[in-house]
């Protein structure tokens, strides 16, 4: 655990910022031997976290369920093991089961309410019903303040974890074949566009491998990696099945939609 490694894992001035506020508030923490945490942080964000502090006992990321995508990153001393309590809170947006309010018309409702984006987790909409994370500190300013997502009336509460529904992610299977595994190759067969764009895409800096930027279209995509693509959404190389007869790669990609 070095930090001087930020310099070597930060790709911007942004990343640098970032990666010093959390050294500064995990380190204060292991330092004083009592509990710390950040806000929530993008998975690109807990990938460039894990390879500046490593393995460090003691450290976790948490967001409310397993699957979280945003997650904050938490310093628990050994004393507490067992114990330990996460400073996020669940709330529960409902609204008339035929309005159909989206992740977008929440979160931004909730960026126009003056609410920074690293104070709010995973936001999971349901039928009648939006249960979002939030730090401990802003839930109460959220209950007073926050009414409405898009031109959808709420009534919102606080709910224990236990009770959190996180709805199945629609993902539409694509069945295709490639002549390798690089990444404009995978993007192009899972967002159906020419490998040329997808190609100019990633080295344009829209590409993430599992939360981490990558600007090389042939970059070697490994089976069960994630790939966000900055404004056409999020898949997965859900399977490598091998070759076919024409010496191509059999693979299954799945699109979330």
């Amino acid at each position: 655990m070095n930090r001087d490694n930020i310099d070597k894992i930060a790709h911007s001035p942004e990343d640098r910022l970032l990666l010093a506020k959390v050294w500064d508030k995990i380190n204060a923490g292991i330092r004083r031997n009592i509990p710390a945490n950040t806000a929530f942080l993008s998975p690109r964000e807990l990938e460039m976290c894990r390879f500046l502090f490593g393995d460090m006992p003691g450290l976790t990321a948490f967001g409310g369920f397993p699957e979280a995508e945003r997650k904050m990153l938490c310093f628990f001393p050994e004393y507490l093991e067992g114990a330990e309590e996460y400073p996020l809170t669940c709330l529960r947006a409902t609204f008339y089961e035929g309005d159909s309010p989206s992740h977008r018309d929440f979160l931004g409702a909730l960026m126009g309410a003056g609410i920074s984006r690293e104070t709010v987790g995973d936001i999971c909409v349901s039928k009648g019903s939006c249960d979002f994370f939030v730090t401990e500190e802003i839930a109460p300013y959220i209950l007073q303040n926050f009414n409405g997502a898009g031109r959808v009336k709420v009534r919102l509460r606080q709910i224990p974890l236990s009770e959190v529904v996180v709805p199945e992610p629609e993902i539409k299977e694509i069945r295709d074949t490639l002549a390798s595994l690089r990444l404009d190759g995978v993007i192009a067969a899972g967002f159906r566009i020419g490998r040329s764009l997808a190609a100019q895409y990633v080295t344009q800096g829209k590409a993430a491998i599992d939360g981490l930027p990558c600007e090389k279209p042939d970059r070697t995509v490994a089976e069960g990696a994630k790939i966000s693509l900055r404004g056409l959404g999020k898949i997965k190389l859900e399977s490598v099945n091998g070759q076919t007869k024409k010496g191509r790669i059999s693979v299954i990609i799945h699109r979330y939609v």
